[in-house]
């Protein structure tokens, strides 16, 4: 299992470490440029958001369609074009453009798609750690690098080595990335985005990772510009002593999180205990007048991030039939960056028209809706098993006729030449659910 999803994670993780390197130093640096306000530079920190939020339903069904390979190797080849031109912007429109373009190259979906497509749904909450663990590490090396690197070489510096790793991400994709299984449905029509939506476990979970997202941009955009304002006058190469513990202590947080949430399914419990903490974090960063408080909230933000981050792309995978999948997965990560656009830009604009503090009270005031709304409508999921059967010794018109409210769908792994058969087995006797479709 190992072998499969761990190339597939560097890949994703390659292009996040691109990402977060920039984080967080860039509403600082974007302030320098030329026609740059506070509204533009929440814009640019979360532009490449919108883009990404455009074309993650289109990767993702693309990659359905054509596989997963050629999507994921178009879409790095769009996010290095944006990065080189990012790095030699001069003003900020041109730094906008070229993180639009970082964002178009949305293949986010279409790579956890894929790791769905290679490892069994039994061991798949392993994988998603494994995927979230990457993640979560390329964030904390950013958190302390790119401020450091930042400020001795230039922040279009980094944009340069963003470039550099794509190019080292796409080596990956055709040196170490298997090719997926080709997986046989029983569903004729394609998947519908109605079909998604009305699907209230999917609905929850797309809700709550746009609301991840878009507090992660308002924090992003807050921290360095408070932090190096007048109020704690901090130099933009101090920004790694705030984000560097939050990011080990997220790190250490997560992996408690994901046993927890995955093994014992328990993942409502993980969901609501990080949204607390996103209250926390928020009400103490916009109220506190001393930097050593302020870093225990943001400490207590990237707990609560990182515990909420492997489960939610896990959580959305297994509600999501085989293949809604990719189409799934866009869909929630196409909210998800939207989300993360609407916070950047509407945390630049409020930086214009209000103060800290009440910046600080308004999204912790958001923050205990959502907590509320998600104590009223999560629940944990039901909890499936996988029958395998070679697919010679399964009779097919018994197979098409199988049908019991207990089973959530069945399908075939033409590659592997197995019937595989999702059910409650707490509900229905593997046996003789194997006596009603075996020859």
């Amino acid at each position: 299992m190992f072998k499969k999803v761990f190339p597939l994670s560097m890949i994703l993780s390659l292009r996040f470490l691109g990402l977060f390197l920039v984080l967080p130093v860039l509403s600082i640096y974007a302030l320098t440029l030329e026609g740059a306000t506070p509204l533009l530079v929440g814009v640019i920190v979360g532009g490449y958001a919108l883009t990404q939020a455009l074309f993650q339903v289109p990767f993702g069904t693309l990659s359905d369609k054509i596989g997963r390979k050629p999507t994921i190797l178009f879409g790095l080849i769009i996010f290095l074009i944006g990065s080189i031109i990012a790095a030699y912007a001069t003003d900020v429109y041109t730094l906008m453009i070229g993180r639009f373009l970082q964002g178009a190259g949305a293949i986010g979906s279409v790579v956890t798609a894929m790791i769905s497509d290679l490892v069994e749904e039994e061991i798949r909450a392993k994988a998603m750690a494994i995927m979230g663990g990457t993640i979560a590490l390329s964030f904390a090396l950013a958190m302390g690098l790119g401020p450091v690197i930042g400020a001795a070489y230039g922040v279009d510096s980094l944009f340069l080595i963003t470039a550099v790793l794509a190019f080292i991400a796409m080596i990956l994709l055709f040196t170490k990335v298997p090719t997926p299984p080709r997986i046989k449905h029983i569903y004729h029509d394609t998947s519908k985005t109605s079909d998604i939506i009305k699907d209230p476990n999917l609905l929850n979970m797309i809700i709550i990772n746009a609301m991840q997202k878009g507090l992660m941009t308002v924090a992003f955009v807050l921290i360095p510009i408070i932090l190096t304002s007048d109020t704690f006058g901090w130099d933009k190469s101090e920004l790694y002593k705030a984000y560097l513990p939050a990011m080990i202590l997220g790190l250490l947080a997560m992996g408690p999180a994901a046993i927890f949430g995955e093994k014992k399914n328990k993942p409502r419990e993980i969901f609501l205990l990080s949204i607390v903490l996103f209250i926390a974090s928020f009400f103490i960063m916009g109220l506190t007048d001393s930097d050593t408080v302020f870093v225990i909230g943001v400490v207590c933000f990237f707990i609560g991030f990182n515990m909420m981050e492997p489960l939610v792309q896990s959580m959305i995978s297994k509600f999501a039939k085989v293949h809604q999948k990719g189409a799934a997965l866009g869909i929630s990560n196409s909210a998800a960056y939207f989300a993360t656009f609407i916070g950047g830009t509407l945390a630049g604009l409020s930086l214009d028209l209000s103060d800290r503090e009440s910046i600080g009270i308004t999204v912790g005031v958001i923050s205990i809706l959502w907590l509320i709304y998600t104590i009223i409508k999560l629940k944990n999921p039901t909890k499936y098993s996988h029958l395998f059967l070679d697919e010679e010794s399964v009779n097919m018109d018994k197979l098409h006729a199988l049908e019991n409210e207990h089973i959530a769908e069945w399908y075939i792994n033409e590659t592997e030449k197995k019937v595989v058969v999702k059910y409650v087995a707490s509900a229905i006797d593997t046996l003789e659910l194997e006596n009603k479709i075996l020859n």
